[in-house]
């Protein structure tokens, strides 16, 4: 009853498959004439241009221009140019009459008088004649004037500020050398992202490639025995076994055609290509040709010159400048002012064809800290605090570097081994299988060693394919590691 039941399964699933594979195919002729080549140099170039990780350090170090020249432009003079205009409705200076004076102090001379009272009333009025100008002193000053106009010109020149200019100058200038290195840290990220996926999805579509021929040579044998049993010279029992063998080989075929699918989604997404684009991988995932090269060892001042360590190495620099920047509230600062007015008192609004009125001042302004609650020392001991973690965030990432080096290199080198065991143990599955094949035609051999030597075949190109594919992205890790692409 088992027998029957297991016989039934299998052949249903045959048959199912033997539909679907079909149009599997089918849909993969049309998917091909329409798919765009797609070489992994071409798929790196998009991913740089198009990723949105690369965009945000490109914004970094535009960004970073702009503080430099907003930090550098404090270092110039400062200008600033004003006009305003004043309505005065009610003032203290204003509705407070003369200064009234006694008859005995006031200065009026009448001059219809003869020459003689005249000469009279001077000599008589003269120590009290300066009194009469006191209701006048006023009138002509700005003190309560209805209509009043100002422009100026004020300016500013820095002479010396403790340091602090100099130390933002340079401030700026580390800031943007660390956002260009930072924006090679990123496009080294995206480029081994890339490579790896590429050569997943390339190893995805060649395991499709050897489960497909594992089948077909199955679907061959399974003719053969059908052929051999109508003749005469096979069983129904040598029919099933390689129906059987059939059968137990499409899953694996299935499943490596839903693991490149998802390997392909997932390169198109690192490359920003729409999901239902087809492509066609161009890079082959051939075995390199340098197998038998040595790496030289990369030593720690080469790998010092990757970018994330010289731009850790920028916020070193910067968090040293902002203990100089810290320090200076201790020091003094000099600035030159200067500033020249024009001020126009018009009796009517739009009177302007009066007199206007210069005032030009300039100096120098020099302001010494004292005492500010010890907050120039608190700053300062802050900054220097943050110098210290700087340096173990920089010590930290030369041995994780160092580290991660090691570990590509280990790893290049163990698939560099493999790949060479793997060949031969693919030549020598294939001779096997061969041989068996010769064997069971001339009736030397059973079908149960065929099927065995295919899966050892299978097994073989399986492994060759996962050492080429580890080699590759190994080789991909060693480049991002040292920061300087290698060719496999």
């Amino acid at each position: 009853m088992n027998r029957l039941s297991s016989r039934s399964a299998t052949g249903v699933l045959a048959a199912a498959l033997c539909v679907l594979l079909p149009a599997w195919s089918g849909a993969q002729a049309v998917a091909t004439q329409d798919s765009i080549p797609l070489p992994l140099e071409q798929a790196i170039s998009r991913a740089i241009n198009t990723s949105d990780e690369i965009r945000l350090a490109r914004s970094r170090v535009t960004l970073a221009r702009t503080q430099v020249r907003a930090v550098r432009s404090g270092a110039f003079p400062q200008l600033n140019a004003s006009l305003g205009y004043t309505r005065t409705f009610a003032s203290p200076f204003s509705g407070g009459g003369t200064i009234a004076l006694p008859d005995s102090l006031r200065f009026e001379p009448d001059p219809t008088l003869p020459l003689e009272e005249r000469v009279a009333y001077l000599e008589d009025r003269v120590p009290t004649a300066a009194l009469g100008g006191l209701r006048t002193l006023f009138e002509d000053l700005p003190f309560g004037q209805e209509n009043a106009y100002t422009a100026s010109i004020a300016g500013s020149q820095a002479l010396y500020s403790g340091g602090r200019l100099g130390a933002g100058n340079r401030i700026a200038q580390e800031f943007l050398e660390a956002a260009q290195f930072t924006l090679q840290e990123e496009s080294a990220e995206i480029e081994l992202q890339v490579r790896s996926a590429y050569f997943r999805a390339r190893l995805a579509q060649e395991l499709v490639t050897i489960s497909q021929a594992a089948v077909d040579q199955a679907q061959r044998f399974l003719a053969t025995e059908r052929l051999r049993q109508q003749s005469g010279l096979g069983s129904e029992l040598d029919v099933l076994r390689a129906d059987v063998s059939l059968a137990n080989l499409q899953p694996p075929l299935i499943s490596a055609v839903n693991a490149a699918q998802v390997a392909e989604l997932d390169l198109k997404r690192l490359i920003d290509l729409p999901l239902n684009q087809p492509v066609k991988l161009t890079t082959s995932l051939d075995v390199p040709s340098l197998l038998a090269a040595t790496d030289s060892i990369v030593s720690l001042e080469q790998l010092s010159r990757r970018a994330s360590i010289a731009a850790e190495e920028r916020q070193v620099r910067i968090r040293e400048e902002q203990v100089r920047v810290a320090r200076s509230g201790y020091l003094p600062s000099v600035s030159l002012v200067f500033n020249y007015g024009r001020q126009l008192f018009p009796t009517k609004v739009f009177a302007f064809n009066e007199e206007w009125r210069t005032d030009f001042t300039a100096g120098i302004q020099v302001s010494v800290p004292i005492f500010n609650g010890l907050r120039t020392a608190a700053e300062v001991a802050q900054a220097q605090v943050a110098v210290d973690q700087e340096r173990l965030r920089l010590s930290q990432l030369r041995e994780s570097v160092q580290l991660e080096y090691e570990r590509a290199r280990g790893e290049r080198e163990r698939a560099r081994s493999s790949i060479t065991a793997r060949q031969r143990t693919v030549d020598q599955a294939q001779r096997v299988y061969d041989l068996t094949v010769l064997r069971y035609e001339q009736g030397l051999a059973s079908q149960l060693e065929v099927s065995e030597a295919r899966l050892s075949l299978l097994q073989a190109r399986t492994n060759l394919a996962q050492a080429v594919a580890d080699f590759q992205i190994a080789n991909a890790t060693l480049s991002r590691a040292t920061g300087v692409r290698i060719s496999p």
